[in-house]
């Protein structure tokens, strides 16, 4: 019999395996709001636990192996490791009052209003969850009101990007300090040698994203159009960091893992954020050259760009660019329909996603319903390999734990 990393590679070198692979959990995408998993973990009767809340902002629980023995799963990202590094967790409350943990590194703290505010090495509020929200929100830009157009600052300004400054484990430090990559390497050598699972490393190397969170969004839009040279010039000195962080990244981890994650969120639900046009002017060759670099070191490690929404526009630039598969398959949005998808770029590209819809269908619809979406989407997306099943996106925190278990049924089903 096959090992689940062995299926896994066969699926994303387009040879369909005898089973549908399956991620959940696997990177911070294709995971659980921590509410919603402690009411899994109760529907499922198992024991109560305190939930390791791993990526703060978004408000994830890392899965316990109890619960992906019972749903299945043949990915794991590096962040399964720390579930066994007790002194890497300190206590914390939701903001409803459930106990968790959450990183020791981390500094929150909760003002009058009830808010949790999340600071900086330099002590600013870099991040925030309101009283009453789910997720904590980026609160400052370095370069929004700045003129600044060397960027001999940048890895310094970086620091005070939330979604940099707070990464999941295995951080804090890694993509700032070199020696943090030894944690990259330790959890990716465990996980390889003690689990038959593929091995996701999630690297980032976010150009479009980073160039948002630096600027803030209407200024980098504005910028591509009046101040080319600028932008430019501050993706220029972006890749040189990126470059310099890979290689440590690619030393640490490469010998032990099957995927490399990158992310840039493209798409918004009718279309690209940004037109074909610039995405090719500004994002595509950064992407090529990432991409590139991790090929010509670990030829047989496959590359995944997670980008929400309608990316159908670029998907051909994607492709051409060298990325293996792409994540979520955003099914609910322009072009991006199964059928479509499939037809024209099936053999070019894995689908990791679309497995079901989590806007409407996993957390409004009925088990039966959620069957039928999982089912549909299996019988067009499953022929011939290159699909690794997922939902959408996250599990957010008002799923019904029973649509939960109706979806991974449904794939067990179909695999039967």
């Amino acid at each position: 019999m096959k090992t689940r990393r062995e299926l896994a590679k066969e699926t994303l070198n387009h040879t369909e395996p005898a089973r549908v692979v399956i991620d959940f959990g696997g990177h911070r995408s294709s995971g659980i709001a921590v509410q919603a998993y402690g009411k899994l973990r109760e529907y499922l009767g198992l024991k109560k636990t305190v939930p390791f809340v791993y990526d703060v902002i978004q408000q994830l629980a890392l899965i316990e192996p109890d619960v992906l023995e019972i749903t299945g799963g043949d990915f794991l990202e590096l962040s399964h490791f720390y579930l066994h590094v007790n002194d890497y967790w300190k206590d914390w409350r939701l903001q409803d009052g459930t106990p968790c943990k959450i990183p020791a590194y981390l500094c929150i703290e909760e003002n009058e209003r009830g808010d949790f505010l999340v600071r900086g090495r330099n002590g600013k509020v870099i991040a925030a969850q309101k009283k009453g929200t789910l997720y904590f929100e980026q609160t400052c830009w370095p370069y929004e009101n700045s003129e600044e157009d060397v960027f001999d600052d940048l890895a310094e300004e970086l620091k005070k990007i939330s979604w940099w400054s707070i990464p999941a484990p295995p951080g804090p430090a890694s993509v700032f300090d070199p020696a943090g990559t030894n944690r990259y390497a330790e959890a990716a050598k465990y996980l390889h040698d003690n689990t038959d699972k593929a091995i996701y490393a999630i690297f980032g190397g976010n150009a479009f994203e980073t160039a948002t969170f630096a600027f803030k969004t209407d200024n980098f839009f504005c910028d591509m159009l009046t101040a080319p040279t600028r932008v430019h010039r501050f993706l220029d000195r972006l890749l040189e960091f990126f470059l310099k962080q890979l290689d440590a990244f690619l030393d640490a981890v490469g010998p032990y893992v099957d995927v490399i994650g990158f992310g840039d969120d493209l798409g918004m639900q009718t279309g690209t954020l940004i037109s074909p046009d610039l995405y090719r002017a500004f994002i595509q060759p950064i992407h090529r050259i990432l991409w590139k670099h991790v090929k010509n070191r670990f030829p047989e490690i496959k590359t995944c760009l997670h980008t929400c929404g309608s990316v159908y526009a670029i998907l051909p630039d994607l492709i051409d660019a060298g990325i293996d598969a792409i994540n979520p398959v955003q099914t609910n949005c322009r072009n991006m329909e199964p059928q479509r998808l499939k037809i024209e770029f099936g053999d070019k590209i894995t689908f990791w996603g679309g497995g079901c819809d989590t806007r409407s269908v996993l957390p409004r619809g009925t088990p039966a319903e959620v069957e039928r979406d999982v089912q549909k989407n299996l019988e067009i997306l499953h022929s011939g390999g290159g699909f690794v099943f997922q939902q959408v996106h996250n599990i957010v925190a008002d799923v019904p734990p029973a649509n939960i278990l109706a979806m991974f049924d449904a794939v067990r089903k179909f695999n039967d």
